[in-house]
């Protein structure tokens, strides 16, 4: 079977999956499971065998023509080259086990069959994106994404929350997409094609007329795809979805894409300087701005939220620098660190007794509970953190030295302060992710919450799955840096000796420093009082996640929830708390400027669409009625009436001429 027929059946066997599971999924579910498994682990297979037989060689390109457009073709295109090969193979990864993880978290939901065919069109989407060779192939797969985490994030849609987060997402990732696709159209008109390869050979021989304009328009889908400063604000809550589709919007679709496209198409960006500054500061804001989000949150999903949000920071930042090599490196590793944070995290809501949106400070004894989820959370958390030696460490430190290169003046088509902002925010971020990446591991697993009892044993498919990510969470880090820059340009993803001892003291010091003060505030606190607990023994964490958020109170029963008085943020963060715990008031700020605006223009449009249109419309009908009422008045049928007005009209017209003869 030649490579190209393997790349197509890559994306192709997930979307069979999922069609196949949509109709099959009232008729026959025993069938659904393996549906939702096998498809996502043979597209595994065979991304892996791509990325063999492609070994970061020459690109593989392949196309056919769709259909003839009589101007500018779209077409079906191939174009695979290392960084596609290495990322098709994370999203069917991450995919996988997701779906994996699934079967047991979800085992009793109703709408699993649903579910199941959702995330496998979702990963066939982000395959389409991440192989497709031609944009607007490439913007299928990108919109496909956008309606499936609609879906996905309002899976639970009694509730309000997941309506509301569901929509959000929707709408604002729309709000970037409409410039993004005219961004998309303006690239094509100027290289003749929207095939990949045509508009990387227009830029490079300095075709591209409006360099700034096409990469800020395309800057612009890709904040609200990758949830950047100020398009960011969705991700957070749609932590109301299931935790497994957290785990895969996380870590391998959705927010992943913005990135790859960049990594896709930076030469477009770096044809324009200002482009390159405005990527630099955005990923600047979003990862300082994020992590002292995080430091702020009670919620362990919005937490990890924030944690997404400023690691994507750090890949756009080494975008901002020229350095695609270190952005996909830093999107592998984290790819599988986040997605094990999120699937612990289900075991841990699961074991906490609390809903999805699961607050750290109702957790309390949950390390000797949930060993499997204490000991792989600690390595991601490690991972998370830029501790060596795990995978973090490296992919982070090659960000920072891309930065640094970048600082002194030694990158090609990048402004000098652009790579002294990044260096800046990544040093300072590496600080704050520390920080509450251990008061997470703290609150969560030592905390001085209110006790619950033990709801039993989880699926032996959850647990597998955490302990098969913590591997690469781990080990990735420590060979990729030697290996990957074959595969891409070539560049080294070496730690330098500058930024890596930066990095690693600071975030050394970032976590002692939480854990100093978690443990002066811990001292002479007693355990909050513990109110009737109703035990449910081998309750489906899937169901006890949906029901909790049903009926907006704790699962398992009424617990006198206290906040815990040892959170170490509160002090860390000061009188700046109450403002990060509300991601900076960014939503009030779009209400009063977006929000509320449009509602008045739609009250006064109401107002004048009844009041004055209604009014002039209801008018134009009744004066006609009004005439044939008195009309119809007229005829009674009595003759001597008729008879009576005719003379009477005689009389009128009589009198009438005469007046007029005499005025003659």
């Amino acid at each position: 079977m030649t490579t190209t027929t393997l790349a197509v059946l890559v994306p192709l066997l997930p979307f069979l999956g999922a069609a196949a599971g949509l109709l099959l999924g009232r008729t026959a579910p025993g069938f659904v499971r393996p549906l939702a498994v096998l498809p996502p682990l043979a597209s595994l297979v065979l991304a892996a065998l791509v990325a063999v037989r492609q070994g970061g060689g020459p690109v593989l390109d392949a196309h056919t023509e769709l259909t003839p457009t009589g101007s500018v073709p779209v077409e079906l295109a191939l174009h695979i080259d290392g960084f596609a090969a290495l990322v098709a193979i994370l999203v069917a990864f991450v995919a996988s086990c997701v779906q994996i993880y699934s079967t047991g978290y979800l085992r009793h939901d109703p709408r699993y069959p649903s579910y199941a065919a959702l995330v496998s069109l979702f990963t066939s989407a982000m395959l389409l994106v991440v192989y497709s060779g031609d944009l607007i192939v490439l913007l299928v797969g990108w919109e496909v994404m956008g309606i499936c985490s609609y879906f996905l994030v309002g899976h639970y849609w009694e509730t309000p929350e997941a309506r509301a987060a569901s929509l959000k997402a929707f709408l604002v990732t729309k709000l970037g997409d409409v410039p993004f696709l005219i961004g998309l159209f303006a690239l094509a008109t100027d290289a003749g094609s929207f095939r990949i390869t045509s508009v990387l050979g227009t830029v490079a021989s300095g075709g591209l007329h409006h360099p700034t304009v096409v990469a800020l328009l395309l800057l612009a889908g890709v904040a609200g795809k990758s949830a950047q400063f100020p398009l960011h604000t969705w991700l957070p809550d749609a932590m109301a979805g299931p935790t497994p589709v957290s785990a895969l919007i996380h870590a391998a679709t959705m927010v992943a894409a913005g990135v790859y496209f960049v990594a896709r198409l930076l030469p477009v960006f770096e044809a324009s300087g200002a482009a390159m500054l405005v990527l630099a500061v955005m990923a600047a804001v979003t990862m300082t701005g994020s992590a002292l989000a995080a430091l702020a949150q009670d919620d362990i999903k919005r937490v990890l939220a924030y944690s997404t949000i400023g690691q994507l920071g750090y890949m756009t930042g080494a975008l901002a620098v020229g350095d695609r090599g270190a952005a996909v490196f830093h999107l592998l590793s984290h790819g599988a660190f986040k997605a094990l944070l999120f699937l612990a995290a289900g075991v841990v809501i699961h074991a906490a007794g609390t809903n999805s949106l699961a607050a750290m400070s109702r957790m309390r004894g949950l390390r000797d509970r949930v060993p499997d989820a204490y000991w792989t959370m600690t390595v991601a958390l490690l991972a998370l953190a830029a501790i060596p030696p795990f995978s973090g460490f490296f992919s982070k430190e090659s960000v920072l030295g891309a930065a640094e290169h970048a600082a002194g003046g030694h990158a090609a088509h990048v402004p000098g302060a652009a790579g002294r902002l990044v260096l800046v925010a990544g040093l300072v971020t590496a600080v704050l992710t520390a920080a509450y990446a251990t008061r997470l591991w703290l609150l969560a697993f030592h905390g001085r919450g209110a006790e619950v009892p033990d709801h039993g044993r989880r699926p032996l498919t959850m647990t597998v799955v955490l302990w098969v990510l913590a591997i690469p969470s781990l080990a990735f880090g420590g060979f990729a840096y030697r290996a990957l820059p074959g595969w891409f340009d070539g560049r080294s993803l070496a730690p330098t000796a500058l930024t890596s001892v930066l990095g690693t003291g600071l975030a050394v010091a970032g976590g002692l420093l939480t854990y100093g003060v978690w443990q002066r505030t811990t001292r002479n606190l007693v355990s909050p009082p513990l109110g009737a607990v109703a035990a449910h023994p081998g309750a489906d964490p899937g169901r006890v996640e949906a029901e909790a958020i049903a009926t907006h109170t704790p699962a398992y029963g009424d617990i006198a929830y206290a906040p815990d008085p040892a959170d170490p943020g509160r002090v860390l963060l000061g009188p700046l708390h109450r403002h990060a715990a509300v991601g900076f008031h960014l939503d009030a700020v779009y209400d009063a400027l977006f929000v509320r605006p449009v509602r008045a223009g739609a009250s006064l449009v109401r107002f004048l669409d009844r009041e004055v249109v209604d009014t002039y419309v209801g008018a134009a009908g009744a004066l006609p009625r009004l005439l044939g009422a008195a009309v119809r008045r007229a005829q009674t049928g009595n003759v001597q009436t008729y008879v009576s007005a005719l003379l009477a009209g005689t009389v009128v017209l009589a009198v009438a001429v005469v007046l007029v003869a005499t005025g003659a």
